[in-house]
């Protein structure tokens, strides 16, 4: 037996090499396409919210889009994603249409769970996006059951989490991660840190402002790293990926970046300190993306124009889409509800 007060190796911080991964021109060309259309979807979402064709809760993810392409980008298509409630764009990434997470915060029944989920509980099997939860927190322990289920199935995939700093001070998320390192579950938890847990700044909530530090009381391999640029994100997530993949333990990151609206449409935000907004928006990750295809690989302001356009095309015939769509059916409102069962009558 293994003497309990014996000190444990961690392995702590990201491996050396992370910016000699290569990126390529189309690579980088399609994740600024995904931004920009994640990002145009929730302006639009916006807009309809506004107008009560979206009801209930919005959150959106307007500033963060560096961070889902990025990280879904490190992933392959059966890696599993289990995400919270600011999951349009986390969908969109994973390969969720904008018709289909638009015609959901629509309540249609062309969305991609058939209107009845609405904006915080998008999923979808097609693409191993698992949610979308509204208790925050409470999705984290999914993520792990997962990443359960690959090793014990041994198919060689990983589980992402995303969560925020706020669903760091849950309790569930404790228990979720000593047990993923306890069993060495092929697992990547990637905090978001925006700065804010609704309206409450990260440094009057948590004394710790590295929320990866929340894996050092169970040994787990952990880092941050700055994720307005979505090369920076994949390369960070890539590495962690690739060692969860590998057998070596699940990884804890924190990927610091910064939301434009408030914490969901009913919130003015009024809580920022004076220009702090428009400091953080000179780091926007479509910019960095934008600056950096024209100096490391020439693409001309004209090229940029016609990708612009063409999201601003798909994304107003997502809306249009939406707003043609029919309501879902009554009588279907209970058929993810119960278990289908065989009369016993007769």
């Amino acid at each position: 037996m293994t003497d309990p007060s014996a000190p444990t190796e961690v392995a702590s911080g990201a491996p050396d090499g992370l910016d000699d991964l290569p990126i390529t021109k189309d690579q980088l060309l399609d994740w600024y396409r995904q931004m920009m259309l994640i990002r145009r979807v929730e302006e639009l979402a916006a807009k309809a919210y506004t107008m009560r064709k979206i009801l209930g809760f919005c959150h959106l993810y307007i500033g963060q889009e560096a961070v889902c392409v990025g990280a879904t980008a490190a992933l392959g298509h059966d890696d599993v994603v289990v995400a919270a409630y600011r999951d349009h764009g986390q969908a969109m990434a994973k390969g969720v249409s904008a018709r289909a997470v638009m015609a959901e915060l629509f309540g249609k029944r062309t969305g991609v769970t058939q209107g009845v989920g609405g904006s915080m509980h998008m999923g979808s099997a097609e693409h191993n996006f698992f949610g979308g939860f509204g208790i925050v927190g409470g999705h984290v322990p999914l993520a792990a059951g997962a990443a359960f289920a690959s090793k014990y199935r041994g198919d060689d995939t990983v589980s992402l989490c995303y969560f925020g700093d706020g669903a760091a001070q849950q309790g569930a998320f404790f228990e979720a991660l000593a047990l993923s390192q306890l069993w060495n579950l092929p697992a990547v938890y990637l905090c978001e840190n925006n700065y804010y847990a609704m309206g409450t700044s990260l440094d009057r909530q948590s004394y710790l402002t590295d929320m990866s530090r929340r894996g050092d009381g169970v040994g787990m391999r952990r880092w941050q790293f700055e994720a307005f640029d979505v090369v920076d994100v994949y390369r960070n997530v890539k590495a962690a990926v690739d060692l969860a993949r590998s057998g070596a333990g699940p990884v804890i990151l924190e990927a610091i970046t910064y939301r434009y609206r408030g914490h969901s449409m009913s919130d003015p935000a009024k809580y920022r300190k004076k220009g702090e907004l428009e400091q953080k928006k000179e780091q926007d990750g479509i910019k960095s993306a934008a600056q950096r295809l024209r100096d490391d690989f020439g693409v001309s302001d004209d090229e940029l124009a016609a990708i612009k356009q063409s999201i601003e095309d798909e994304a107003q015939d997502a809306y249009r889409f939406a707003e043609e769509s029919e309501v879902p059916d009554p009588a279907k409102l209970y058929d993810y509800i119960y278990a289908p069962t065989e009369s016993t009558d007769g």
